[in-house]
């Protein structure tokens, strides 16, 4: 049986102090209250690249070309516990946009320095794998939630049960 395929897309900008990531704060639903990437779920018909244009046109007001969009990563979440939220996510980086981030029904956008990522407000996948696909290193890995719905259990990443330093 195939998982439920989704999309986020992390946007990066030059600032002051080195590149920034565009996060938003989940208001509802799955996830909600971490901060997140754009993004949702692929619908019928949508390719990847279709999906990423339109969630984050959705929950940006920011548009993205699908040219201007770089594959980064392939994910897939098991929850054992709750498999209907088990899911497959396709993992993009943009450096090129229109328009400027707003808050919309969904997220409320923050930039922040890729050297202070709140690690402990997003999933818990995030502190494994997100660093190699903001420097544009492709990440292939599963993450297995465990019991409470938020801590990843087991996992095929290299990093899984090293000790991260944020």
């Amino acid at each position: 049986m195939s998982l439920p395929e989704v999309c986020v897309c992390y946007l990066i900008r030059s600032g002051a102090d080195g590149d920034e990531v565009l996060l938003g704060r989940k208001k509802f639903g799955l996830g909600e209250g971490n901060l997140v990437g754009p993004g949702g779920k692929i619908e019928a018909g949508e390719t990847p690249v279709q999906a990423i244009v339109r969630e984050v046109a959705e929950e940006t007001g920011v548009s993205v070309a699908a040219d201007s969009l770089q594959l980064v990563g392939e994910l897939t979440y098991p929850f054992p516990h709750k498999p209907a939220w088990s899911q497959k996510s396709w993992v993009f980086l943009c450096r090129e946009w229109e328009g400027e981030p707003t808050e919309s029904d969904e997220l409320v956008p923050t930039w922040f320095p890729i050297s202070e990522i709140p690690f402990h407000r997003m999933w818990d996948d995030a502190r494994y794998w997100l660093e190699d696909a903001l420097g544009a290193r492709f990440v292939t890995a599963t993450f297995e939630f465990g019991r409470d719905l938020r801590t990843v259990e087991a996992s095929d990443h290299p990093r899984f049960g090293v000790a991260h330093s944020r």
